[in-house]
């Protein structure tokens, strides 16, 4: 079996931010950060996640398998990694390995940037008619490269 982190590895090395992008994107970065505090630049990018989520319609799913495929074909033909899906007692984790966003924003935009997946997810779930108490959030720490997201009260 392959090794997860020499997997993730070669994936960034193969498909990271576009150098044509990410001056700008760093640049544009900065300046969020020096006019938005962390909670406002959190909802900007949830925002924009839901945008995105909306104009990237899933086709429906039927069952936790065929929702991760579908989020996968789309993740993998943006270049932005892939994801697994668990479900456990309380939430469904939700990890994404491989986000751009570290690429994209720099080490800055760790603790605002991840929220632009939370807006994405929590769309995604939203369309295939989950109760509306449960929320996409960010799990604490970030491991190797693999963001993890909490569906759940």
């Amino acid at each position: 079996m392959v090794d997860q982190q020499a997997m993730m590895l070669g994936y960034y090395e193969e498909h990271q931010c576009s150098k044509q992008w990410r001056g700008f994107l760093l640049a544009l970065a900065e300046e969020f950060e020096e006019q938005l505090g962390a909670s406002e630049l959190r909802g900007l990018m949830t925002r924009i996640g839901e945008r995105f989520a909306r104009a990237t319609a899933l086709p429906p799913c039927e069952t936790l398998e065929q929702l991760t495929e579908a989020i996968n074909e789309t993740w993998v033909l943006l270049d932005w990694g892939w994801v697994t899906i668990e479900d456990d007692a309380d939430y469904l984790a939700i990890r994404h390995a491989c986000a751009p966003l570290r690429a994209a924003f720099g080490k800055g935009g760790a603790g605002w940037a991840p929220a632009f997946l939370e807006g994405v997810y929590q769309h995604w779930f939203s369309v295939l008619g989950i109760d509306p108490v449960l929320r996409v959030r960010e799990a604490p720490g970030v491991d190797d490269g693999v963001l993890e997201f909490r569906l759940g009260r």
